[in-house]
């Protein structure tokens, strides 16, 4: 994001389309929906989760709205009162594929828009979505205080109330960012698009580092040719010992080793694993 923000994550409702089920912890891709959605926005100054506290990935603020079960625009206003920056991101905590690339679209379209006061993503039909947005604190807090007073209370009051006053910029979504999971369905969709070739492996790999606390980004392909190496020039069940020993050298470096530590032991390991290839090429 080019603006400094905070975070405000929605993870209270009632999610009577689920039964009652606890959704901000329903998991997909190994992950659970609010740790998904605290991913997409790792530079936030200070991130706000209005609902009851759980385990995440990251450490956040909780808070609550009053009464509980408020509505969506009394948590909104329970969750700016824990903020502080100029800018506040604005979230719920069930969209599976939200990623910062989003974020900082969401936050770029407000810096292009000085007379704007809440960057509002929309859907694949055009659909306004205010809890995937990027708000002024100015403004959101102006009129959430108005709507409060000529209402008695913010309780069970809908969102388009904010929206509609604020001066507004449009940001088309990309990809499935503002997929949300009301029902079971959406949650079946979700974890089998999770699965689709061409992002399983990215996410099965974040999901496991999501588990074992690993922030350490690494040049998968590099891992890959290495497996593909150990397999085939020593035995197919050289891939994933060879793969563990290279992590375990890189760990052996310590945290100043990073990245180039685990390129390293692979660039030695692979070098390895073509020499024996060679060896039996020639005994062949």
């Amino acid at each position: 994001m080019t603006t400094a923000y905070d975070a405000v994550v929605l993870a209270g409702g009632a999610a009577r389309r689920l039964g009652g089920s606890d959704k901000p912890g329903v998991r997909v891709g190994g992950r659970t929906l609010l740790d998904r959605v605290l991913a997409a926005c790792p530079d936030a100054g200070r991130t706000v989760v209005v609902g009851d506290p759980r385990p995440t990935v990251r450490p956040v603020r909780w808070t609550r709205e009053e009464p509980p079960g408020g509505g969506p625009l009394a948590a909104l206003d329970a969750g700016v009162r824990e903020t502080e920056a100029d800018v506040l991101l604005v979230l719920s905590a069930d969209l599976p594929f939200l990623d910062d690339a989003t974020v900082r679209r969401l936050s770029a379209a407000l810096d292009d828009a000085p007379e704007a006061e809440v960057a509002l993503l929309t859907d694949a039909e055009g659909r306004d979505q205010p809890l995937v947005a990027a708000y002024r604190s100015g403004p959101l807090r102006r009129e959430l205080a108005r709507l409060g007073h000529e209402h008695g209370g913010l309780a069970d009051l809908p969102l388009r109330g904010l929206t509609r006053v604020l001066r507004s910029v449009r940001v088309a979504a990309e990809s499935q960012a503002s997929f949300d999971c009301d029902t079971w369905e959406d949650i079946a969709v979700a974890r089998a698009r999770i699965r689709e070739h061409g992002t399983v492996l990215d996410e099965w790999i974040t999901a496991v580092k999501n588990e074992l606390g690993i922030e350490l980004d690494v040049d998968t392909g590099v891992l890959l040719d290495l497996a593909r190496d150990a397999a085939h020039g020593v035995a197919r069940p050289a891939a994933p010992l060879t793969t563990f020993l290279v992590g375990y050298a890189a760990a052996l470096a310590g945290p100043e080793g990073g990245p180039e530590a685990v390129a390293e032991a692979a660039r030695k390991a692979a070098a390895l694993a073509q020499s024996w290839a060679a060896e039996q090429d020639e005994a062949g």
